[in-house]
């Protein structure tokens, strides 16, 4: 039995930093790709690395060749002009998802964000929490293009039966930063058991799920990846104390909801 090949875009960003030793096993290759270069040496014997960006389709044609899975990381992940967040995050996403049907990759796991309904209410759909598919309200162009990569992930999946996975990624660091963290934020060990449990789903599909933690402080639903088999096995609320005081914002997006749309900022 061949080895099991996984393209991570964005290898070197920090969910990708974080994933790649998760996400190692025996009888899995993870190639990686960064517009920043990677030492394979210094990765281990599993890991092939590509330098480019996810803007170059010959780039990703190389990158997705012989690949059976594709994990797309990479992007602008902050607010920024329009003119970069529609070239990297929005032309790049259709880049990858179109070298992925070119090379018959079967399925693609795309890196959204809660920013694509950032300016949702949080309680407004229950005390369940917000649902994983709910219709996308952005609050910033870096939220738009998070819309912009589930619609295209839909068209991949409808069009040409491949099997999408958007995770509505809330926080992943290690820790929990502030209040509005604890109720969003991701483990790093958690969101490899999620991408693991997107990885291994049997019916080619669509599919929007909240990438959260089971955190004492919930505002969004893990309903739809628990279907999937994701269970998370973390909570936030072990660094409540750690924490700065404050309090929880209205809107889910939180301070994006406020910053000028098009500025860089350091969020």
């Amino acid at each position: 039995m061949s080895d099991q090949r996984i393209l991570i875009t964005g290898a070197a960003g920090i969910v990708g930093t974080l994933m790649r030793p998760r996400l190692a096993r025996p009888g899995r290759i993870l190639r990686l790709l960064d517009i920043a270069p990677l030492d394979p040496a210094a990765l281990g014997e599993q890991v092939e690395t590509i330098t480019g960006s996810v803007t170059d389709a010959e780039v990703l044609a190389r990158a997705c060749a012989g690949v059976d899975a594709v994990i797309h990381l990479g992007g602008i992940s902050r607010e920024d002009d329009w003119e970069r967040i529609l070239e990297v995050n929005i032309d790049g996403t259709h880049t990858v998802l179109e070298a992925a049907r070119a090379a018959g990759v079967p399925r693609v796991i795309l890196a959204s964000s809660n920013h694509a309904v950032g300016f949702r209410r949080i309680g407004e759909d229950g005390p369940d929490g917000l649902a994983a598919d709910s219709s996308t309200r952005p609050d910033t162009y870096y939220g738009v293009s998070k819309a912009a990569m589930e619609a295209l992930g839909s068209l991949y999946h409808s069009r040409f039966g491949m099997d999408v996975s958007c995770l509505r990624i809330g926080s992943c660091f290690d820790r929990p930063a502030d209040v509005r963290q604890l109720s969003l934020w991701l483990s790093p060990q958690d969101c490899a058991r999620l991408l693991e449990a997107c990885l291994s789903t049997a019916e080619p599909g669509f599919r929007v799920l909240w990438g959260v933690s089971a955190n004492t402080r919930a505002v969004v639903s893990q309903a739809e990846g628990e279907r999937i088999g994701y269970r998370s096995l973390d909570d936030a609320e072990v660094f409540a104390d750690q924490v700065p005081p404050g309090e929880l914002p209205v809107l889910l997006g939180g301070a994006f909801c406020d910053i000028p749309l098009g500025q860089h900022n350091p969020l």
